[in-house]
């Protein structure tokens, strides 16, 4: 009795166990499943997200399952890794693609299959134009930089053809400037400042075509408020190109821009010492008396109104703050050049004031 009791007890065991393992084994298996259609499932399939990746010449199975686990395309590397490992979907092409979160792994292996934008070769140069550059300024960096020549510059920006035809292709921002007549050049304050990207194929007509076209870019959504102002985009550049030169955070700029709106109000003249600089085609520290006689359109000290045009290329900042000046009473403002300070007054005697206190007893 001892041994069937024993015996029946151990089958009892073999099978209660034999039981917990199936059980286990089910439990692995459903949850290596789930985990497998969630790798191969979106991350969100609702998702409008748009995000662009690079898929570099060259990468593996492996580099490319990272980069979009990285980018948070798929939920898992290694899943992705084994799916296309499995399906043989090896003809992966490299270039740049637009994919989102809504995607399945099977889309994404498909898109991947068809190839997306190729990537460009590299560049050869890279060109950047600081903010406030002029023309002048901006043909001897093009010649420190690239393998255009100053002169080649130069002459393209004053070729009529070209010009004319870069007004034919952005109407909004340079008609203006084609309709004024006394500026120096037609393109001054229109090649936006930025990095630009230089490669074998580029021709200088290519690259300063992109400049005119980020200008025109950033110009856009600042037209119905110019117009509602009963200004043009050429004067609202001109001002900004002051702007630039003047101030150097965003309140000052728009400090800056009151002044000058409230200058023009009034009928006074705008006064700004960057505009004789232009005029004088050399780079001032400081304005002399002497300096302030040039007999210049530009200079904003012996003829009123905005001026000639604009005496650099103006960054966003200062355009912005041409198009909304800040609400004030001032009427005045003063730079102390040692410490970038600036004072503002509502009168001249406030202005002469200041003038003693921060700038003529600190020389």
């Amino acid at each position: 009795m001892n041994e069937r009791h024993k015996d029946k007890t151990v089958r009892k065991i073999i099978i209660r166990m034999g039981i917990i393992f199936l059980v286990a084994i089910s439990i692995l298996v459903f949850m290596g499943y789930r985990y497998i259609t969630q790798g191969l499932n979106p991350i969100d399939a609702e998702s409008e997200e748009v995000i662009e990746i690079e898929i570099p010449s060259g990468s593996t199975r492996r580099d490319i399952a990272n980069i979009l686990e990285k980018n948070e395309l798929i939920n898992s590397s290694l899943i992705f890794d084994f799916y296309v490992r499995f399906s043989e979907e090896t003809h992966f092409q490299a270039g740049t693609y637009l994919m989102s979160p809504s995607m399945s792994v099977k889309e994404i292996v498909s898109y991947l299959n068809e190839g997306g934008t190729p990537i460009m070769d590299q560049p050869i140069f890279s060109l950047t134009i600081p903010e406030g550059f002029n023309i002048e300024e901006i043909a001897e960096r093009m010649d420190e930089k690239t393998d255009f020549s100053r002169d080649e510059f130069m002459d393209l920006i004053q070729n009529d053809e070209f010009v004319e035809q870069m007004g034919e292709k952005y109407p909004d921002l340079l008609k203006d400037a084609l309709a004024a007549e006394e500026t120096r050049y037609v393109l001054e304050g229109y090649l936006f400042p930025a990095t630009y990207d230089i490669f074998e194929e580029t021709t200088l007509e290519d690259t300063v075509e992109q400049m005119i076209s980020r200008m025109n870019q950033v110009v856009q959504p600042y037209l119905e408020v110019i117009s509602e102002r009963n200004l043009n985009v050429h004067e609202i550049l001109t001002l900004a190109s002051y702007i630039e030169k003047e101030g150097v955070s965003e309140e000052d700029r728009e400090l800056i821009s009151g002044v000058f709106y409230n200058r023009l109000e009034e009928g006074m003249l705008l006064q700004t010492d960057p505009s004789v600089s232009y005029a004088l085609g050399e780079h001032r520290e400081s304005t002399t008396y002497k300096d302030l006689e040039v007999d210049s359109p530009y200079n904003t000290y012996k003829y009123s109104g905005i001026g000639a045009g604009p005496i650099g290329s103006p960054s966003k900042g200062a355009i912005e703050a041409s198009v909304y000046p800040a609400e004030t009473d001032y009427l005045y403002f003063l730079a102390d050049i040692h410490t970038g300070n600036i004072y503002y007054a509502e009168d001249y005697d406030e202005h002469l004031r200041l003038k003693e206190e921060y700038i003529d007893n600190n020389q």
